[in-house]
């Protein structure tokens, strides 16, 4: 999931300017109110809990409970003033599906309840099951996206997985960051919709 829409010609020449570095559980409150802002268009995000007030409730909890481990593992990254944030999860750290349909059932519309979990399912499929770095969650406050702030996230968190020398893989829940990630080295291997739900893309980075 990761929200920037990113203008490929300013980037390339701001991207220099992007200060990024590990989050620690400090930092987490914060972080999560970035996250808050840079979701706030998001596709799939709005699809889910299209109401605002269901999505400044519902969003921030989801953004614990699914990517929450990555301030445990040396995994959360922030830009420089909180303009924005990556969550990774290193090797066999998962996201606990437990918790989080739990989260899905009580804030999620019960008309869209079906087409959620058959959407979940999809992505499932696409989980590697060789060792790899996972990207649940990235995103840049809307004020300042396409800056280069994106790319800065990604290579800085990417580092780790060219350090293990293993893959990485992320869903993109909107369509016009494919080309932002193809750019990073991740490849477009499946398609996630249901429903009426917007597409998602499996994408996956090999190693390095």
């Amino acid at each position: 999931m990761e929200r920037e829409s990113i203008g490929a010609s300013h980037a390339a020449s701001t991207a220099a300017a992007s200060v990024v570095r590990r989050a620690t559980v400090s930092d987490e409150p914060t972080v999560v109110d970035a996250l808050l802002l840079a979701f706030a268009a998001d596709p799939v995000m709005r699809w889910i809990w299209p109401d605002p007030q269901q999505y400044v409730s519902a969003w921030p909890r989801m953004v614990r409970t699914y990517g929450g481990q990555a301030f445990l593992h040396e995994g959360a990254h922030c830009l420089d003033g909180y303009l924005g944030a990556a969550l990774w999860l290193p090797p066999g750290v998962h996201p606990d599906p437990d918790p989080v349909m739990a989260l899905l059932q009580e804030t999620v519309s019960e008309a869209r309840q079906a087409d959620l979990l058959a959407f979940f399912e999809q992505m499932g499929r696409f989980t590697p099951e060789a060792p790899y770095w996972y990207l649940p969650i990235i995103g840049v406050d809307p004020s300042h996206q396409g800056q280069g702030h994106g790319s800065a996230l990604l290579r800085y968190g990417l580092r780790s997985a060219d350090r293990d020398t293993l893959p990485a893989y992320l869903e993109a829940s909107n369509t016009r960051n494919v080309a932002l990630y193809e750019r990073h080295g991740f490849k477009v291997i499946g398609t996630i919709q249901a429903g009426g739900s917007p597409t998602s893309y499996a994408m996956y980075r090999l190693a390095r």
